[in-house]
């Protein structure tokens, strides 16, 4: 048993100073002077008690132009946890032949290292008789959520019409259909116009994926959700028009979320111009300071619903290799895009930096409160996906993945604290205020300061049921 005292628990709801008790896997009691005799006891006077990190968006051990991610099921998960998060959600790619439950086997596979709880979601990439007669038995899977994409013509995206057919299955399923909202055909347009015309450097990556794109992708999304009556969840919001079309879709009652990332409240397209720009590449790109804090204010007024990461970490220099775990490794990464931004690894890290960022640049400067914290990082993210109260919760009966959040801990940010098997990080030298000092995943310490207690094989696999929630 494990007793935490006097802590401030922190729920989207309300926060108080109270006990709660861990017994097994699960909580099971909050109160006042709690007693529990043969319980370990840590003093959480000063503290906050927080539910543990829910990040619906990640992409682990995924291929890319001719490279694969850096982080796989194991050390993406283990930053995750150094970073406040205990449960995480891929994405299984369409296999480019025959069924889907062979991308799901695949992604199973690459799992089985999992060091925390973890989730899948289904990209749609490919719509024929099959796929559709397919789609409802991944339910059977455990998987009630589909991804299809706007963008990378000829590759993943869907034309109109198969995305409205999307949304209508999942309607009848129960499920969810999420959305990668920007204009592949303007961006196909742009990027010939600008390698035509020499532009090679990491900025023209930002100006040819224009920011009205990805404003009218989304709203043409919601749409098509209305026009199907089924729920839509547009990931990776990164200008500020997407927020103001998402309270327009929700004004007028289309059934329509929005999901943003810490990436698009901190940085600018002007990052990529930098020498080292390409650290900043990732899909959609950067937007303008403006746009940052139109999304801070979308936050704050409850307009968005999730910040996730689309954590999808790639070396900057795959050449030299760095340290982990005691063993060196080099990946490929972003240097293969040297001499053309279109060949440059689309993502970025950020799975271990989202919480610590989000409180510092969040909760530290008053643009969301710390019950607001935990909506969009835990509550809210467990909702939508099926998962609570199993999840995102500090209620009896829900899994015991807490974090003891110590709120005046500073350190000044680097590779090392976010633990992402990379060489760079986004933050580098920012001064954080507000971190995790422990982390325990259904009971277990798995996070101890600088020590690491998870195990791979730790994590388990989460089935989700059809129905969720829609906020």
């Amino acid at each position: 048993m494990l007793l935490l005292r006097s802590g401030r628990l922190v729920t989207p709801q309300r926060s108080l100073v109270a006990d709660i008790l861990v017994e097994g896997r699960t909580i099971a009691a909050i109160g006042e002077n709690l007693h529990a005799p043969d319980a370990e006891v840590i003093d959480a006077s000063g503290k906050l008690i927080l539910p543990g990190g829910v990040d619906p968006h990640v992409h682990l051990d995924l291929p890319m132009f001719g490279t694969v991610s850096s982080d796989d099921h194991y050390t993406g998960h283990k930053a995750a946890a150094f970073g406040g998060t205990t449960t995480v959600m891929d994405f299984i790619p369409t296999p480019e032949s025959g069924p889907l439950r062979a991308g799901v086997e695949e992604w199973r596979a690459k799992a089985e290292k999992a060091a925390i709880d973890y989730s899948f979601h289904m990209n749609i990439t490919r719509l024929d008789a099959a796929i559709e007669a397919e789609i409802p038995r991944l339910l059977d899977e455990g998987i009630t959520t589909l991804k299809v994409f706007m963008a990378y013509n000829g590759r993943l995206r869907l034309a109109d019409g198969d995305i409205f057919r999307v949304l209508q299955l999942a309607r009848e399923h129960g499920m969810l259909t999420m959305l990668h909202a920007e204009n592949g055909d303007v961006i196909d347009r742009l990027t010939a116009e600008a390698l035509a015309a020499g532009h090679t450097e990491p900025i023209w990556h930002a100006r040819t994926r224009p920011a009205w794109g990805a404003v009218e992708a989304g709203l043409r999304g919601a749409a098509l959700a209305a026009q199907a009556g089924a729920p839509l969840y547009i990931v990776h919001m990164n200008a500020g028009g997407e927020a103001d079309m998402l309270r327009y879709a929700r004004a007028h009652g289309a059934p329509v979320m929005g999901e943003t990332c810490p990436q698009y409240l901190c940085f600018t397209e002007e990052h990529l111009a930098r020498p080292d720009g390409a650290k900043w590449i990732c899909s959609p790109p950067m937007r303008s300071a403006e746009d940052n804090s139109r999304l801070w204010a979308a936050l704050g007024a409850n307009e968005l619903q999730v910040v996730a990461t689309d954590h999808c970490p790639f070396f900057f220099d795959g050449t030299t290799s760095v340290n982990y775990e005691g063993q060196p490794i080099a990946i490929p990464g972003k240097e293969l895009g040297a001499a053309d931004f279109t060949r440059i690894p689309n993502g970025l890290p950020g799975v271990g930096d989202r919480l610590p960022v989000l409180w510092t640049e969040g909760v530290g400067k008053g643009r969301i409160t710390e019950n607001q914290f935990v909506a969009l990082t835990s509550e809210n993210p467990a909702r939508i996906f099926g998962l609570y109260p199993r999840k995102g919760a500090l209620l009896p009966g829900s899994d015991a993945d807490i974090v003891l959040w110590d709120p005046q801990k500073t350190a000044v940010w680097a590779v090392a604290h976010s633990r992402q098997r990379t060489d760079y990080n986004l933050w580098e030298g920012w001064q954080l205020t507000g971190l995790p000092e422990k982390v325990w995943l259904r009971g277990r310490l798995i996070v101890d300061g600088d020590q690491w207690h998870g195990r791979r094989g730790g994590g388990q696999f989460l089935s989700r049921s059809a129905g969720a929630e829609v906020l």
